[in-house]
This record gives structure tokens, C-alpha cells and sequence, in this order.
């Protein structure tokens, strides 16, 4: 099985996709009987094409308009796969959902990286009935716990590549102020790009790979302020350095990965939460872990999802809905 995906590996520090594009070159090629193709003059006849995003971000990629345009006038039998990743309520925009939902009439197959993304394509009248869900991955061996600060506070973190204020600036700027109220119990660190006005927030650059997971794990408590967020790895991230995390209940995919008991709804019940586990003691504290819901995969794992749902597209034995 000869597999184009239409996405090439970014170095830094960027999002689920980008980590996904990176797993999907280091790990399909690996897998026997499937052949991973970089050649975007599309001379390579591949059986499945990929689509990890809808633009080309760069001339050695193509989008989905050009993967159509492939299998209408030069090799109907090609399959296309859409992960979708995107919509339009989690930054403001007005163009994603439509063009989507436009796309899939003329797909062969979809992954949502979350069921909650499914679902949110369905209200809108997705029309390609052969989907999966798969989650993303994560690395263990970088996002686990480490030892922790021990300066006799509760120290929170948070981190994001992106700085759109539905990341969630608002609830932020309150944990900001929470420190500034209450220096000898809470600390907060910010890791990654922001917009928010800090004043008592240890903000640290946008870190990647070993470098994060070290930071993270030192931490005992993550908090995820996104909203709408389809399949958030900075909190698959967290719940693998095994903090109690909690979730916006307005956070789309985080809410599936956190589970509904890890949510909160306001800043004034977090606040309770956060003063809940401070009151509870480091020794507690460290054995704190709720009922978090997701199954976490290995970015091995996630790819040889994606290779049997890949191959099955390829053999035309897909059908209907199928989730991982």
C-alpha cells in the first residue's frame, strides 16, 4: 500500500498535527507492506493519499483541491482519507466548517481525531459515512511524571503553542491573579505563546519534546482553559506526566480525553478546585489522580490504528461509522 500524505514534519514547537505528521513518517514506513511517499508532482501513483490539512503550506505539499483534482482526471481509483483536525468555532472563523463539509461529499474515508469533533461534523451534515476516531499519541518516555518542586505550593501549569484567546486567556489571567492574591500557596507557570496580561506567572518559551515533558512533569496540578478544542495534545501531555487535569466543560476534545469529572465550568469552581487540592497536602497530592477517561495511545499505537483503517479504505471494506 503506497500512502501520499500531503503534510511534511515542522521543526519546534507546533501543534497535534504537526506531532501526528512527524509520528506518521518515522512510524508507517516501518509497517509492513506500506510505502510512505514524499513526491508531490504526484509521478508516484500512490494508492492512498492523506490529507493531514486542506492548504499546501509549502511547494513540496499538496491540498485537498489538487488531491481531487488527481483522482478526477488522472487515477480515479485513488483513495482519499481526510484527518480532520479543524473547525471553526475554536478561533472565530467563519470558512473552515463549510469547506469541510463541502469536501466530504467527495472523500472516501475521514478520521476525527476526536468523538466529539465526529459528532460536531455530523450536526453540521457530514456527508462521508465510511469514519473513524483515532486520538492522537504520545510519547511516554518524554511525558511522565518527574520529581516535583517541592517549594510548598501548589504549583500549576498550562501550556500551548497557540496564542488565540479561545486557548483560553481568560481563565488564565484569574489563575494570574489567584497568585498574586495567594503567593504562599499557588504558583502558575506558563509554557508556550500567549496573549494574556501576566503579572505573577513564570512564563517560560514555547518548549517541544524532552524539554517540555521535563517541565510539565515537575507540576502537580494542569489546567486547561481551551475551548472547542477538537483534539487537544497538551492534554493528552499532562495525563501522561500524571497530573490531575482539568478541563474547561466547554472543552471539546479535552473534555473526552479529561473526563466529565475533571470539569469545570467557571472560574469561581476551579478556584475551589484548586484550593480544594491545595488544603489536601504534597503527600496527597501526588496520589491525586481522577477518573481520567481516555485510553492513552503511543504514537506507535495511533499510527497502526491509522495502517488498518488506511489499508481497509484501500481494500474497500470500510462501511459506516467505526470509532477506535
Amino acid at each position: 500500500m503506497k500512502v501520499y500524505i500531503n503534510r511534511k514534519v515542522r521543526s519546534g514547537p507546533y501543534g497535534g498535527g504537526n506531532l501526528f505528521v512527524k509520528a506518521f513518517h518515522e512510524i508507517a514506513p516501518k509497517i509492513a507492506g506500506v510505502e510512505v511517499l514524499i513526491d508531490p508532482t504526484m509521478n508516484i501513483n500512490p494508492d492512498i493519499i492523506l490529507c493531514a490539512g486542506l492548504e499546501n503550506e509549502s511547494p513540496q505539499e499538496i491540498g485537498v483541491e489538487q488531491a481531487l483534482m488527481y483522482k478526477t482526471y488522472v487515477k480515479p481509483d485513488v483513495k482519499l482519507v481526510l484527518r480532520v483536525n479543524e473547525n471553526d468555532v475554536r478561533k472565530g472563523t467563519s470558512h473552515m466548517d463549510t469547506a469541510l463539509v463541502t469536501i466530504s461529499e467527495h472523500i472516501d474515508s475521514t478520521v476525527f481525531v476526536s468523538k466529539w469533533l465526529q459528532e460536531y461534523f455530523a450536526d453540521k451534515g457530514w456527508k462521508c459515512p465510511n469514519q473513524t476516531v483515532i486520538h492522537n499519541g504520545v510519547d511516554k518516555e518524554i511525558f511522565k511524571a518527574q520529581p516535583k518542586l517541592d517549594n510548598g505550593k501548589l504549583n500549576i501549569v498550562a501550556h500551548h503553542w497557540s496564542d488565540n484567546y479561545l486557548k483560553g486567556a481568560d481563565i488564565y489571567e484569574k489563575l494570574d491573579e489567584l497568585v498574586g492574591e495567594h503567593p504562599d500557596k499557588f504558583a502558575f507557570t506558563y509554557i508556550g505563546r500567549h496573549q494574556c496580561n501576566f503579572k505573577n506567572t513564570k512564563v517560560i518559551r514555547p518548549l517541544h519534546g524532552k524539554a517540555l515533558g521535563e517541565e510539565l512533569g515537575k507540576h502537580d496540578v494542569y489546567v486547561s482553559a481551551s475551548r472547542f478544542d477538537p483534539g487537544p495534545n497538551h492534554v493528552l501531555e499532562a495525563l501522561a506526566c500524571g497530573m490531575p487535569t482539568y478541563v474547561h466543560e466547554d472543552g471539546g476534545g479535552a473534555v473526552e480525553f479529561a473526563g466529565v469529572p475533571c470539569t469545570y465550568k467557571n472560574w469561581y469552581q476551579l478556584e475551589q478546585i484548586l484550593n480544594a487540592t491545595h488544603s489536601l497536602g504534597p503527600s496527597v497530592q501526588r496520589h491525586l489522580f481522577p477518573d481520567n477517561s481516555v485510553k492513552l495511545l503511543t504514537w506507535q499505537e495511533c499510527i497502526e490504528e491509522y495502517n488498518r483503517f488506511l489499508e481497509a479504505t484501500w481494500q474497500g471494506k470500510t462501511s459506516g461509522s467505526h470509532s477506535s
